[in-house]
C-alpha cells in the first residue's frame, strides 16, 4: 500500500508549478554608507593603500562566528546575507537574532537561501520577511512546498543543481567570502564534528564587487520573495511569541557564555588599528544562470575564470579542499604541472574525518593515478588539533559551546607560487565545478600567501596522513598505497585508510561501484 502512496506524492509533486505572477521590486546594494561607523574605519584602513583591498583571514571557528556578530551589531544602512546552508541549532539562533536587531535599528536587510541548504521552515522565514526592514528570498525554489525533498525527486534534473555561495557584507563596506555555512559545526560549537573552515574577511573595492555579484544573484529570476511560494503566515500573535522566545534563548546562552560576546573587531577597525593584508583582489563567481544550463557548458563557470592562475604556475600549486574528485581531466592537468617541476601538494580529508563518505569514494579511485604523477596527497586525521588546519594564526583554540569533537576538513582555498590565494566556496569537485554555483576571491599578497603556505608545512605532519605509493606484493600487482603518519616523533605506516572500520571501508567500496560521479 506505501508505494502506490509515495509513487502518487511524488507525482502531485512533479505536478507543481512556481508561481509566475507575484509582486517583485528589484533592489542593489546601497552605495551611500561612506559615512557609516564600518565606512569610516575602513577609509581609515584603506588611505595608505589606495586601489587596494584589505583582506584578513578568519581559521578559528570563533573568531569567524563573533566577526559575524559584530558586523551585525554595527551595521548602520544595509545587510546583504547569501548562504546555502542557515541551521535552526544555537549559532544560526544567535545570529539570526543578531540580525533581527539591526532591522530593528532600521537597517535593511537582504536574506537569500538556497532552497534546499535553507532550515526554516516556510513559516518561519514568512515571519522574518514580515518585518519591515527585512525580505527573504529563496534561490531555485522547490514549486512542492509540503514535499520538498519529493518535489525535488520529482524535478531532479532542475532541483539538483543549488546556490552554493556564501558571503556576507555589512553596509556594502565590510564583507565575509569563504567556506563557512551557519551552523554550529562551522563555528567550533558542536559536540561531535568539528570542521576545520576558512573565510575572509575584507575591505575596499572587493567588497563592491562582491555586492554586485550578491545583486545580479537576488535580482535573479531564479530568486524568488518567499510570500511568492508560501502563504503559510503565522497568526498576528505567532510572530511576536516567536520573536520573543528567540530573543529569550539567545538572551540565555549570550549571558552565560562570556566568550561569545561580540568581538572588539568593529572598534578596532573605527580606530584604523585592525591589521590587514593589502593587495588586488578580485571576485571570481558562477552566473545564476548556471543552475538552468547544460553540465557540458562551461561558458558561465567559475572555474574556466580560475584557470589561468593554475596555468600560470611557476613553482608551486597547493589546494585544499574537503571534498576532491579531480576526474581523469584533473589528474591529467595536475600531472603535467608536475612533469614541469610544479610542486603540487593536496590535503583533502581521509576517510576517517569526511563527512561525505561516497564523495571520498569517488576520490579513492584517482588517488593511485595522482601519486603516479607525482602529486602529494595528505588527508586530515580525525584527531587533528581544533582550528589548525589552515590559515595562518591558526592554532588550539576551543568555543564556549563545544565539547570534544572528530576534526573534518571543510575549508576550501588554493595558493598560486605563494604570491596569491583563492578563498572561497568552490570544493574541487563535480558538483562545485559544473552544478552549483559558487563564489570565491583571488587575492595577490605574496606575504599573506606565503604565511599560510608555510603554515600548512608545519602542520601537516601532525595533522593529516600522507600517501605513498607502496610496493607491489608480485611482480604482476599494482602498487598499493600506503598511509604515513607520525605519533609522538615516530613514523607509523598503515596499508588500509586509517582509524576505520571494515564496515566504512566495505560502504566506501560499494559506493565506489555506483556510476554517481557527475553528482558528488
Amino acid at each position: 500500500m506505501m508505494a502506490p502512496i509515495l509513487l502518487a506524492t511524488i507525482l502531485l509533486a512533479g505536478c507543481a508549478s512556481l508561481p509566475t505572477e507575484y509582486p517583485r521590486t528589484p533592489s542593489t546594494s546601497l552605495t551611500d554608507t561612506h559615512d557609516s561607523k564600518l565606512g569610516r574605519g575602513s577609509s581609515r584602513s584603506l588611505a595608505e593603500h589606495p586601489g587596494l583591498s584589505g583582506v584578513r583571514l578568519l581559521s578559528r571557528g570563533t573568531d569567524a562566528f563573533l566577526t559575524r556578530l559584530a558586523l551585525a551589531e554595527a551595521a548602520e544602512r544595509s545587510l546583504d546575507i547569501q548562504y546555502y546552508i542557515w541551521h535552526n541549532d544555537t549559532t544560526g539562533k544567535i545570529l539570526a537574532e543578531r540580525v533581527l536587531r539591526a532591522a530593528d535599528r532600521g537597517v535593511r536587510v537582504r536574506l537569500l537561501l538556497d532552497d534546499i541548504g535553507a532550515a526554516a521552515r516556510d513559516s518561519t522565514l514568512l515571519a522574518i520577511d514580515s518585518h519591515p526592514s527585512i525580505e527573504v528570498r529563496l534561490f531555485n525554489p522547490i514549486a512542492a512546498r509540503s514535499t520538498k525533498l519529493l518535489g525535488m525527486v520529482a524535478d531532479f534534473s532542475r532541483g539538483n543543481r543549488r546556490m552554493h555561495n556564501k558571503s556576507f557584507t555589512a553596509d556594502n563596506q565590510v564583507m565575509i567570502v569563504g567556506g563557512r555555512n551557519i551552523g554550529d559545526e562551522y563555528f567550533q560549537a558542536r559536540p561531535d564534528v568539528d570542521f576545520a573552515d576558512l573565510d575572509l574577511l575584507a575591505i575596499g573595492p572587493v567588497v563592491g564587487e562582491v555586492s554586485r555579484q550578491f545583486d545580479r544573484y537576488w535580482n535573479s529570476p531564479l530568486a524568488f520573495p518567499i510570500t511568492a511560494l508560501s502563504r503559510a503566515a503565522p497568526g498576528d500573535e505567532d510572530r511576536p511569541r516567536a520573536l520573543a522566545g528567540l530573543r529569550a534563548f539567545v538572551q540565555s546562552r549570550m549571558d552565560g557564555d562570556p566568550a561569545l560576546k561580540p568581538s572588539d573587531l568593529v572598534e578596532d577597525l573605527a580606530k584604523g588599528g585592525l591589521a590587514f593584508s593589502y593587495g588586488r583582489a578580485r571576485v571570481l563567481a558562477d552566473d545564476p544562470a548556471k543552475v538552468l544550463a547544460d553540465t557540458a557548458d562551461d561558458a558561465n563557470h567559475l572555474l574556466p575564470a580560475l584557470l589561468p592562475e593554475v596555468e600560470a604556475l611557476a613553482s608551486e600549486l597547493v589546494l585544499v579542499t574537503p571534498y576532491f574528485v579531480p576526474g581523469e581531466a584533473g589528474v591529467a592537468r595536475l600531472g603535467n604541472l608536475s612533469r614541469r617541476g610544479v610542486i603540487v601538494r593536496v590535503l583533502t580529508n581521509s576517510l576517517a574525518s569526511t563527512d561525505v563518505p561516497v564523495v571520498h569514494a569517488g576520490y579513492q579511485k584517482y588517488r593511485r593515478a595522482l601519486l603516479d604523477a607525482g602529486i602529494e596527497l595528505h588527508e586530515l586525521k580525525p584527531t587533528a588539533t581544533r582550528g589548525a588546519a589552515v590559515g595562518p594564526g591558526a592554532g588550539v583554540t576551543r568555543h564556549p559551546l563545544s565539547g570534544s569533537s572528530r576534526a573534518s576538513l571543510h575549508a576550501k582555498a588554493l595558493i598560486f607560487d605563494r604570491r596569491a590565494l583563492f578563498v572561497g566556496s568552490m570544493n574541487l569537485d563535480p558538483r562545485s565545478l559544473f552544478t552549483n554555483t559558487e563564489i570565491g576571491v583571488v587575492v595577490e599578497n605574496p606575504e599573506l600567501a606565503t604565511a599560510m603556505a608555510e603554515k600548512l608545512d608545519s602542520l601537516l605532519p601532525e595533522v593529516s596522513f600522507r600517501l605513498e605509493l607502496a610496493p607491489a606484493a608480485d611482480p604482476e600487482s599494482e602498487p598499493g598505497i600506503a598511509w604515513v603518519a607520525r605519533q609522538d616523533g615516530e613514523e607509523i605506516r598503515y596499508a588500509s585508510e586509517p582509524m576505520t572500520s571494515a564496515w566504512q571501508r566495505f560502504k566506501t567500496w560499494f559506493y565506489s561501484l555506483l556510476p554517481i560521479e557527475h553528482l558528488l
